[in-house]
Parts: structure tokens; sequence; C-alpha cells
């Protein structure tokens, strides 16, 4: 396990502590708010770092061209169904369409990937899933920000603008998220 794998690794073990932290019931916002704000930002800046270093440390591998997007998929997930059943996006602000969209998308391109191994062929992330990646970061910072002004009674007067500017960051990711899949599908059939 070289240090790049380590950093993905590391990504992976964070996203359920995310998940325990942020449905404590009746845990103070106090301490919740920003350790779950560091585990979002520690998850972003080693997926960051895990690709200079496998680059800089010529650490390229299949493994982590495959292991670098589950990664990516565990802790994206995590966070979604975090706000899902938190019920921030109560009336209908996240539906489960959407979700589900998400959920069968993320299913589908480990399907394509498998079935491209089976032939000896490694695909890894493509421009569209890269761009699928930075917006569902953008969605998760998004909520996480509308969960911490809501369980923090801060600025009540304009949460309903960050909720709703969080729900269209998530319905733009969720389209560039099926443009990804019909991207890796076209790859699929290519090969």
């Amino acid at each position: 396990m070289n240090i790049a794998n380590k950093l993905t690794l590391l990504r992976i073990i964070l996203a359920p502590v995310f998940f325990v932290i942020y449905l404590i019931p009746n845990a103070s916002p106090k301490w919740t708010i920003p350790v779950l704000w560091a585990i979002f930002i520690i998850s972003e800046i080693t997926d960051y770092f895990d690709g200079l270093a496998a680059r800089k440390l010529n650490q390229v591998s299949d493994f982590g061209k495959l292991f670098d997007p589950f990664a990516d998929t565990i802790v994206q997930i995590t966070c979604f169904l975090c706000f899902l059943i938190d019920g921030i996006w109560g009336g209908g602000l996240l539906p489960v369409i959407l979700f589900l969209i998400v959920v069968y998308r993320e299913f589908g391109i480990l399907f394509i990937r498998n079935l491209m191994l089976k032939k000896g062929i490694t695909l890894g992330a493509s421009i569209y899933g890269k761009l699928k990646t930075a917006a569902y970061i953008c969605a998760v910072g998004a909520a996480l920000l509308a969960a911490s002004l809501e369980r923090l009674a801060l600025y009540e007067s304009y949460l309903l603008y960050v909720r709703l500017g969080s729900l269209a960051i998530f319905i733009i990711s969720v389209i560039i998220a099926v443009v990804s899949f019909f991207d890796y599908l076209i790859k699929y059939k290519k090969n």
C-alpha cells in the first residue's frame, strides 16, 4: 500500500465517522459542526493529494485508478445519505429520486468498470467523472453549510436560500453524473 493509496484509504475510513457524528442524536452542534467540517475538508484535501502523490512519486497503478473513484463514491454517498436522513431537505427539497439516480449511476459505473477489467482495461475517471466529483463536493459543502446554519440557529432568514442553492447544486451534479455515465458507456462500447 503506497502513500497515495493510504491517503485514499483515509477517506474511506472518514466516511463512516462523518455518518456517525452527523447523526448522533441530541449532540451539541457546538462540537459536531467543526468536526464535520474538518472531516469534509480532510477528505477533499486527501482526494487531491492522493492523485498528486501518485503522479509525483510515480506510484500510479491500476489499483489506484479504481480505488480513488471508489473512495470518492463512498464519501459522497455517505454525505448525501446523511442529508437525506437528517430531514434538512424536508419538504421535498432532496427528492429521493435524485438520490437514487446517484446511487444507480454509481452502481452502473462499477458494473462498467468490472466489464472493462474482464477485458484487461482499467477505466479510470474521465473528465466528466472529475466534473461530477467537483459538483458533488460543491453539493456536499452547500448542504453542510445549510445543516450548520440550521443546527446553530444562525442566519435563519437566509436558510431557505441556502437550502435552495444547495438543492440547485445537487440537481446540477446529478445532471453531470448522468452525462458522465453515458460517457463511460460510450467508452465501454468503443472497447
